[in-house]
């Protein structure tokens, strides 16, 4: 998607295919800074302590990362480099537990490594791997920005062409995957078509993952209003809802669905009001292996510190 006018995708290989290249979002909305990882474990750092976020996106981050222990592991011995990238690939692997995206694309690696029988092979293949996990999220959020447009096309029709005022709740743009997003694919791809929308993005405390949200919003020229997190019900209540979009860190065979913490009471509210609620699923967030969500999705904790501060930009002019 766009930053000032010019096409990024949130992760990519680097020019000298020694690196990969990311948007550093821990320093959005404020500043855009382009992070360059170089070591599997700069990888796991960033992925941990979310230079990168979101489910689709930490896949792929994964991938890459895969290739990056490959290059460093390189020049050793075929047994010292199948242990060392066991190692790195468990690391990885356990860099944030919630979703499932980033299990997936690392045993993704270890399936196209079993068929290789040299160490080129194996380099090799860790980067064809990474570029196709990074390539099909692209077509996969394309598709489901189609789906998402359908929706909301239909929506606009029903209010006689008014703006369709839309929900969503923490960041699952393109930000949180590599291009066009998951929540907020159908919003870009019913603005293309020229519906008329206004975006209500819930602040997400405490990491604040709504900043995110209506920053890529405003870059591609989509009307938004950032809300304070219990502020959804009310405007639902008011008629100021048409519809809930959200995205998903996993989704368990039975429908279960495992996102952002909040999520449950913005589905709960619009379920009492008669508004309609979606998820934006791409497939390697479903997990076929879990039958329930309830007590088996691992959630994640994270440093109780992030709930004491608040992140902004001091006022200046004062």
């Amino acid at each position: 998607m766009l930053i000032d006018g010019t096409h990024y995708r949130s992760i990519w290989l680097a020019d000298d295919a020694r690196s990969v290249g990311i948007i550093d979002q821990r320093k959005l909305p404020f500043k855009v800074e382009i992070e360059y990882i170089r070591t599997y474990r700069e990888m796991v750092a960033a992925i941990r302590d979310m230079h990168l976020r979101g489910a689709p996106l930490i896949g792929a981050a994964a991938g890459y990362g895969v290739y990056l222990a490959c290059m460093e592991f390189a020049g050793l011995t075929s047994d010292s480099f199948d242990a060392d990238l066991s190692r790195a690939l468990d690391e990885l692997d356990g860099a944030r537990p919630t979703a499932v995206n980033l299990h997936w694309a690392i045993e993704r690696q270890r399936s196209a490594f079993a068929v290789c029988s040299t160490l080129e092979g194996k380099v090799m293949a860790a980067l064809e791997t990474a570029k196709a996990i990074a390539d099909e999220d692209v077509r996969i959020c394309a598709a489901l920005g189609r789906h998402g447009a359908e929706i909301l096309e239909k929506l606009c029709a029903a209010k006689n062409g008014k703006t369709v005022q839309v929900l969503t709740h923490c960041n699952a743009g393109w930000l949180a995957t590599v291009d066009h997003g998951t929540a907020t694919a159908g919003i870009y791809e019913a603005a293309r078509r020229g519906i008329p929308l206004h975006v209500w993005v819930d602040e997400t405390r405490p990491r604040n993952q709504g900043a995110l949200t209506s920053w890529e919003l405003g870059q591609n020229g989509i009307a938004n209003t950032v809300i304070c997190d219990n502020a959804g019900g009310h405007l639902m209540h008011a008629g100021l809802v048409d519809v809930v979009i959200v995205g998903t860190d996993r989704t368990a065979r039975n429908g279960d669905v495992a996102n952002k913490i909040g999520t449950y009471l913005k589905a709960l509210a619009a379920h009492d009001n008669g508004i309609p609620f979606y998820v934006a699923l791409p497939s390697p967030t479903f997990d076929p292996d879990l039958p329930t969500g309830m007590g088996n999705i691992p959630i994640e904790e994270r440093d109780p510190s992030e709930v004491l501060g608040v992140r902004g930009r001091i006022d200046k002019t004062r």
